[in-house]
């Protein structure tokens, strides 16, 4: 399969290294092609970094990452996508693998990632994409990352990508300290995510935003069941439409 890596880290993201290896390691025709910075929160928004209309991306050699092509791109990890759909660092995908992100990607909340705006990107497009993360604490608390064992999570989930219908979207998030075996357990969202936003602040021309913790989950949800140390995985709907809840004709 010809597999697009990306991220919203950026780069220089040790968990897109670990992503891209394992997919190697899988047999895939892989190309490497993140934001040139960071750009977590992205969504799924096509914003590049120049306002001239241009994209510019360079080649970088990634180590461990010998004969992979990698390029540096000055634009949101759904642009990429997007531009590589176009054939603008070879053949179009025929799968994408977004992350692996530095922080959970759980719940409703998941609607203003850059991973998964990336991965919700190639859904539209017809393309199947897994997104993930590895959750980890506060930085002041934050163990050594094992990108390597986030990823291999995602490689027992690569075999199955294959046979799901074009443009399936899974969410894969591993726990904190989760070895390559650990459970991985089907969740459904939870109603925000591990963090919200709430004003703090209103002042006259400004606001101020801080995050907080919801003090409750549901038991089944993403958030919930990753907190309890196994890896969680959600099938994500992209964006479509529903019967309409009222008469049109009557307005």
């Amino acid at each position: 399969m010809v597999t697009l890596v990306t991220n919203d880290d950026g780069i220089d993201a040790p968990g897109l290294h670990a992503l891209a290896r394992v997919a190697v390691a899988a047999g895939h025709d892989v190309v490497v092609a993140a934001p040139a910075a960071q750009a977590s929160g992205a969504s799924a928004g096509i914003t590049a970094q120049h306002d001239d209309g241009r994209i510019p991306f360079v080649p970088r050699e990634v180590p461990g990452l010998e004969g992979v092509p990698c390029f540096a791109v000055e634009a949101a990890p759904a642009l990429i996508v997007l531009l590589a759909a176009h054939g603008a660092f070879g053949e179009e995908p025929d799968l994408v693998l977004s992350g692996v992100n530095h922080g959970a990607n759980v719940g409703r909340a998941v609607l203003h990632s850059g991973t998964v705006g990336a991965a919700l990107t190639a859904g539209v497009a017809g393309t199947t994409a897994l997104a993930t993360s590895l959750d980890l604490p506060t930085p002041e608390h934050e163990p050594v990352a094992d990108w390597d064992a986030a990823a291999a999570v995602a490689a027992r989930v690569l075999p199955a990508l294959a046979g799901l219908a074009p443009g399936t979207v899974l969410n894969l998030n591993v726990p904190a300290g989760g070895a390559p075996d650990v459970r991985l357990v089907e969740a459904p969202l939870a109603d925000f995510g591990v963090v919200q936003t709430t004003v703090t602040e209103e002042l006259e021309g400004d606001l101020r935003l801080a995050v907080r913790v919801p003090e409750e989950h549901d038991p089944e949800d993403d958030a919930a069941r990753l907190a309890t140390g196994v890896a969680t995985l959600t099938a994500l709907s992209s964006v479509g439409t529903l019967p309409l809840p009222l008469d049109a004709a009557a307005l």
